[in-house]
């Protein structure tokens, strides 16, 4: 066990609604302590109370803008940086950082897909190649060995639909596509001003249709060809998915259950619930509920999760605690949301 307050951390993105969630869960952690928040605008340094005032006498971090001359200080000080940023920052970023011995856990799409192609389809850029294969990390399906210099975070999308899916992958029937339709808040564009996605201009609505990038992250992840279909709800944070899969021939109902137990029976952050999950059951927090019901031959999930926390944040936090041998849920609980 690492004693308390020895990990210095960075996060990068800091003034986002993703980097601010975890800047806050790492300023209230036991064991890491957040010595840098940077933004990779050109504002002057600023209390992040300025821009988020609930914080205001909370958390004293000062947000700073990011120059790559700061690199050797930085890496004096601090062991792990969090990359808030946007994908191809961050893939630029990623690389100096680690030359410079600092463990990253990267928020962004960067380095999420092992295939180049993909990526380049996805993102529409060169994907940064390393020597090691970068770890994907969603958590409860990766074993860190806390030797890793770089660290892919899932996309929240991805995060939903692995948690439901990947415990029943030999269940299901052969060439059969998953269908994945899930609504998140608005939170999940980020923080920059857009009309189309402000609160009062969004009515539900599907978007990315065939061509979200998390749809390859997805496949990927659970291992076969997915269908996915994105919306956009009027409403500030979460993602509710509800994801339908054609079963083999043979597979119950106790099957799926007892699948489902034996995944997530050690895993605190994964609630396995009785009754299709609310967001509001998951909104401020780090878990993940999931609800399985067998109709036929299919099953059908409804799978609830912060998109900033459990879909970002939390996760990243999550990591860093398996990484530096912590308990899963170590500065993760009763610490409540910022946004």
């Amino acid at each position: 066990m690492t004693s308390q307050k020895t990990i210095q951390c960075a996060v990068f993105g800091a003034s986002g609604y993703s980097g601010v969630e975890l800047s806050w869960l790492l300023h209230n952690h036991p064991q890491f302590t957040l010595s840098y928040g940077f933004t990779s605008g050109a504002r002057e340094a600023e209390p992040v109370a300025a821009l988020y005032p609930q914080l205001n006498d909370r958390c004293d971090l000062m947000l700073q803008p990011w120059q790559l001359d700061l690199l050797p200080q930085l890496a004096e000080q601090v062991q792990v940086a969090f990359l808030a940023l946007p994908h191809e920052a961050s893939a630029e970023l990623a690389p100096k950082l680690i030359d410079a011995g600092i463990v990253v856990f990267d928020l962004s799409g960067a380095f999420r897909l092992s295939d180049a192609v993909q990526h380049q389809q996805a993102y529409g850029f060169v994907q940064p190649q390393f020597a090691h294969a970068i770890p994907y990390g969603l958590a409860e399906y990766t074993q860190l060995q806390g030797n890793e210099p770089l660290i892919a975070v899932p996309g929240c999308y991805p995060t939903a639909a692995g948690l439901a899916l990947r415990p029943i992958a030999d269940f299901l029937a052969n060439g059969s596509t998953p269908i994945i339709n899930a609504v998140s808040g608005v939170s999940g564009a980020g923080r920059k001003a857009q009309l189309h996605t402000g609160v009062c201009e969004v009515s539900l609505q599907a978007y990315g249709v065939a061509s979200h990038r998390h749809q390859p992250e997805i496949a990927q992840s659970v291992g076969r060809e997915v269908i996915f279909v994105p919306h956009l709800g009027n409403f500030k944070r979460g993602i509710l998915a509800t994801i339908y899969a054609e079963l083999a021939e043979g597979v119950d109902a106790a099957a799926v259950q007892q699948a489902l137990q034996a995944a997530y029976a050690e895993q605190p952050l994964v609630r396995v619930v009785a009754q299709p999950p609310k967001l509001q059951q998951v909104v401020g927090t780090p878990y993940c509920d999931i609800y399985a019901k067998v109709h036929g031959n299919h099953v059908i999930f409804s799978v609830a999760i912060d998109n900033l926390l459990k879909g970002a944040a939390s996760q990243a936090v999550q990591l860093a605690n398996q990484y530096f041998g912590l308990a899963t849920t170590t500065g993760l609980l009763n610490r409540g949301a910022v946004l």
